[in-house]
């Protein structure tokens, strides 16, 4: 531990000693002291920045501040989020929201990218699989979140080109743009939003879940 970390935690421990006197101190207070401990902890190497932690938007930031508070957002400001993040999702420029589902199962096996070893110009992979299980095949991954395997199938999506699936086609697309547009606290990365993955990356990801050759869907 370097000295600076060290005043820092000297700092913060003096705070904690002082809520046993007084009525502590507030969480902006708190909020600042963790900034301090991270920078101090934490260098840039290579393209990585230590920006990347201690930026945050006010999405992030209320849903943090929700989390520490041990209750979940208030109903007014959670539809005020998610309808901040709806605005904000990038729809296809050229009206195509079905891709290659075999460059998407490709993407969504891949765990590389945006680490100091990575290029910055790498492509980055979605790391689908370790928050969701895909398809059955697949004897590893993750359970932070829903199983997707027959994600299309028991939406009843049989042909995601007819104007019946447009709902459910539209929807996975911001989904795995800006997951806060539909769930404002939700743990799933804003892949297109926060430029893990480009527009063409994403459509392949949506026909992997959405095209009935897919293994998803078998």
């Amino acid at each position: 531990m370097n000295k600076k970390t060290q005043l820092v935690l000297a700092s913060l421990t003096a705070a904690l000693v002082a809520a046993g006197c007084a009525s502590g101190p507030s969480v902006a207070e708190l909020n600042a002291l963790t900034e301090k401990i991270v920078k101090a902890s934490f260098r840039d190497e290579s393209y990585v920045k230590v920006e990347r932690i201690t930026a945050t938007d006010e999405t992030n930031r209320a849903c943090s501040d929700a989390d520490v508070a041990g209750k979940p957002l208030d109903e007014k400001t959670a539809k005020a989020i998610e309808e901040s993040n709806l605005k904000a999702i990038k729809w296809p420029s050229d009206g195509k929201f079905i891709g290659d589902w075999k460059q998407g199962e490709a993407i969504a096996q891949s765990g590389r990218g945006l680490t100091w070893t990575d290029s910055a110009t790498a492509v980055n992979g979605g790391n689908c699989y370790n928050c969701h299980q895909i398809s059955k095949e697949e004897i590893s991954y993750g359970t932070i979140g829903p199983s997707l395997y027959n994600y299309g199938k028991i939406r009843g999506v049989s042909n995601p080109n007819d104007p019946a699936s447009k709902a459910i086609v539209e929807y996975t697309w911001g989904k795995i743009w800006n997951a806060k547009a539909y769930n404002a606290c939700s743990n799933m990365p804003r892949a297109g939003h926060m430029g893990i993955l480009n527009e063409t990356q994403v459509r392949h990801i949506v026909g992997l879940l959405l095209d009935p050759k897919s293994p998803v869907n078998q």
